[in-house]
């Protein structure tokens, strides 16, 4: 990891930077510069992350409303697991044997149909329960088959070179919705209803499918085989085989398990006599993502992205902790804006690290591994949250789970050394990658 270099230790006080130093901070634009189809998918993607956040709220919030419990909040995890599992290896076969392009456009449909059932359920004069984790159960289903296709697409779009920036870009565009949403949402919910807040999400996938119709066809290579169950035992077998992959993978498994509160944010509002904040706290962690993103020129410069994992999970688990301990509510907000600013220093080191190292052929079935390392682990996390507040209380629940994950992180980085060591320029991964786009 690199910093930018200290003031003169003559100066009483440090000096105003020079407008180069300035713009080293600034993201990295050059991805957006030299992809056309990366342009198309940072706006396409914002608009739908914009909806589906609108959505994420509104959802456990209805289940809150409809059951009062924190253990039928924290089950939806439960519901989306298993089809997350199932679909998301399965999408990774997909996207490397079938035009991504198309994998995305349908699944982008298909998340728009089930927003459009949540409405409609919403609308009746007694809203069902079962319903809204049928839904939960199809997102999480489409999502598994839509995100190894997105994120392979990346790594053909984007230059070898540029991998870091657009992780950065794709960061900060998650975040300006995560921030956008949930704030407006608890507002629209608390105003105007949750069938409002489904509708909002209804009409941004109607345009982000409009959108999606205008990318550039991602056919599989020739050589691909069909979708099969021994395709993802070899791309499973081949991140086996790679400890670098292996540390990303369970590094970020451990942290969301462990440290994921969001399912239990109501109940930590109630306790804090604070219920006003319930949408700040969903969107504090994007703020200080947000906060990083902006001033992520650097990142573009540093090799050892492996250490990007590390610390920035570590500093995730250290945030929750403590936001799970101060009962200001203030605090509590600064808190989960530093724990996302360490997520996403996190991500984008197991991007980078991904989209550098991971031969085409595989790069699907790899990002359905991927889906799986970064989604399973909130998932399950909702359900260890919602039992453990349950059983011991809201902030223990919190607290408990950040202390976990920084133990997790160093018994991981103690058993997977070459994670650390990670070098973008030395890497013999990263290095036939790079060879190979060159060539290609």
């Amino acid at each position: 990891m690199t910093s930018a270099p200290p003031p003169p230790p003559s100066s009483p006080s440090p000096p105003t930077p020079r407008p180069g130093r300035l713009r080293a901070l600034l993201p990295d634009l050059s991805p957006w510069r030299s992809s056309p189809d990366f342009r198309l998918l940072w706006v396409q993607g914002l608009i739908t992350y914009f909806g589906s956040f609108m959505a994420l709220i509104a959802l456990p919030l209805q289940i809150k409303d409809l059951t009062g419990s924190p253990l039928a909040v924290g089950a939806m995890g439960a519901v989306e697991l298993v089809p997350l599992v199932v679909f998301g290896l399965y999408g990774g076969a997909l996207a490397d044997s079938v035009d991504r392009r198309r994998v995305i456009l349908l699944t982008e449909a298909g998340l728009g149909v089930l927003a459009a059932i949540l409405l409609v359920n919403a609308l009746l004069p007694e809203p069902l329960l079962w319903p809204l984790y049928v839904v939960a159960g199809g997102v999480s289903a489409l999502a598994g088959l839509q995100r190894p296709a997105l994120d392979s697409l990346m790594a053909r779009i984007v230059p070898h070179a540029q991998q870091t920036a657009a992780a950065a870009l794709n960061s900060l565009r998650w975040q300006i919705g995560a921030i956008a949403g949930p704030a407006l949402a608890g507002l629209v919910v608390a105003y105007a209803g949750h069938g409002t807040a489904y509708a909002v999400t209804v009409c941004t996938f109607a345009v982000s499918v409009v959108l999606c119709l205008r990318l550039a066809p991602a056919p599989h290579a020739k050589e691909a085989a069909k979708p099969s169950l021994r395709g993802i035992v070899e791309g499973a077998r081949y991140a086996w085989s790679r400890p670098v992959l292996l540390g990303t993978y369970a590094i970020d498994l451990a942290a969301m398990f462990f440290a994921f509160p969001n399912t239990i944010f109501p109940f930590l509002a109630d306790e804090l006599d604070a219920e006003w904040s319930l949408g700040l706290m969903y969107a504090a962690g994007s703020v200080g993502s947000l906060a990083l993103g902006l001033t992520s020129g650097w990142t573009s410069r540093v090799r050892r992205h492996g250490l990007f994992v590390v610390f920035g999970a570590a500093a995730w688990g250290l945030a929750i902790a403590a936001a799970g301990w101060f009962s200001s509510v203030w605090v509590v907000l600064i808190c989960l804006a530093v724990a996302g600013a360490g997520d996403m220093l996190s991500g984008l080191g197991r991007s980078t690290i991904w989209n550098q190292t991971i031969p085409e052929e595989l790069r699907g079935r790899l990002a359905g591994i991927e889906v799986l390392s970064y989604s399973v682990g909130p998932q399950l996390g909702q359900v260890r949250a919602g039992a453990m507040a349950g059983w011991a209380g809201t902030r223990s629940a919190i607290w408990t789970g950040g202390v976990a994950c920084v133990a997790s992180v160093v018994l991981l980085t103690a058993a997977l050394p070459k994670l650390v060591r990670y070098d973008s320029e030395t890497d013999e991964d990263a290095v036939r990658r790079r060879e190979a786009r060159v060539e290609g």
